[in-house]
């Protein structure tokens, strides 16, 4: 989902300042604060998963994933990165973030799917971490998507999407579909039949 940006940012917001609070965090727990909402800043998520802050390029990879750390998507569908004093808006073009390495572990039921993604964070899907397809609404193509945390999604890049295909077995709900076992879980992929 897009949020826009549609306010400047307040006077009192400072990338600096939240760079040196985060500096030393790995994850804090954004989803139990509840800052003021200090309007949006012009920063953007690209669907490949770049940052961009005033139409430039986030460089420093440190910095994305320190930011990628304070981000929260609240329920009201949009993206926020929060601290415990500000909460600012930002617009995300897809997914917050892209799944760009498999690792795969055993087999069948009992197999588990590792994703890493472009911020370094690793989820194994299973009932905590569901991976999901969706049709492109643009390109008509598969579009999968495997949960991080809270509200946030990782869209599974083309490369571990098509490693994923090749892992696929017949879908034992629908006899037309194929996916994936992983954490116990079976998630489907798709059909079989075009």
């Amino acid at each position: 989902m897009t949020s826009t940006a549609s306010s400047p940012p307040q006077p009192g917001f400072d990338l600096g300042r939240l760079f040196a609070e985060l500096k030393d965090r790995r994850l804090p727990p954004v989803d139990k604060w509840e800052p003021p909402f200090c309007g949006d800043i012009d920063m953007r998520i690209a669907r490949d998963g770049n940052w961009f802050y005033l139409g430039t390029p986030i460089g420093r990879r440190e910095m994305v994933r320190l930011f990628s750390t304070v981000l929260r998507r609240d329920a009201d569908g949009r993206f926020y990165l929060v601290t415990p004093v500000e909460k600012c808006g930002i617009t995300v073009d897809d997914a917050p973030f892209v799944a760009v390495e498999l690792l795969v572990e055993g087999q069948g039921p009992e197999q588990r799917l590792s994703f890493r993604t472009n911020v370094d964070d690793v989820v194994s899907a299973g009932p905590d971490h569901p991976l999901r397809v969706e049709i492109d609404p643009v390109t008509g193509a598969p579009a999968p998507y495997v949960h991080v945390r809270g509200r946030l999604e990782a869209r599974v890049n083309r490369p571990v999407f098509y490693e994923l295909v090749g892992l696929a077995e017949p879908d034992p709900d629908h006899p037309d579909g194929i996916g994936v076992w992983s954490g116990g879980t079976f998630f489907p992929l798709g059909s079989t039949v075009a």
